[in-house]
C-alpha cells in the first residue's frame, strides 16, 4: 500500500522578499487535510503578471491577465498533483484593494488553486460565493 503523504513547494521567478512561504504552504496543507486528501503533491508557482499572461495564453488560450491558474497534473482518482501558479504583480495590486499583505492575498490565492484541484469550481456566481467561503475557512 502506498505511503499516504503531502508534498507542498513554494518557488518564484520573481523576488519574494517578506513572503511568508510558510503561511501558504501550512494553508494549503489546512485545505487538503480539511477535504479529506491524503495524498497530495503540490508545487506553487510565484510569477510576473506577464509570465502568467503567457501560460494563460499558451494552455488556456486566454488573453488576459490573472492571479492564479491551477494545473492539475495527476490521474483522475489518483492522489492530487498540480501546480498553481500566482501572480506576486496582481496579488500585490489586490493586497493593497483589500488592505492585507501580499502573503494573505498570496495565501488566499494559493487555497483557491487548491480547491479547484481538489476539484471545486467557479464558474458560477454560487460556485464563486461557496469557494470563498472555503477560502475564508483555510486561510
Amino acid at each position: 500500500m502506498a505511503s499516504k503523504k503531502i508534498s507542498v513547494s513554494v518557488t518564484y521567478t520573481v523576488p519574494a522578499q517578506g513572503i511568508n512561504t510558510t503561511r501558504i504552504t501550512n494553508a494549503i496543507q489546512r485545505t487538503l487535510q480539511g477535504e479529506k486528501v491524503k495524498q497530495a503533491d503540490i508545487a506553487v508557482i510565484i510569477v510576473s503578471d506577464d509570465e502568467l499572461l503567457e501560460l494563460n495564453k499558451m494552455y488556456l488560450n486566454h488573453h488576459y491577465y490573472t492571479d492564479v491558474i491551477t494545473f492539475p497534473l495527476g490521474d483522475e482518482g489518483g492522489p492530487i498533483e498540480g501546480e498553481i501558479y500566482m501572480s506576486m504583480d496582481t496579488a500585490a495590486a489586490q493586497a493593497k484593494e483589500y488592505s492585507v499583505s501580499r502573503t494573505n492575498e498570496l495565501t488566499r490565492l494559493a487555497v483557491h488553486g487548491t480547491l479547484h484541484l481538489v476539484g471545486y469550481d467557479d464558474a458560477t456566481k454560487e460556485q464563486r460565493q461557496h469557494m470563498h467561503v472555503l477560502e475564508n475557512k483555510y486561510i
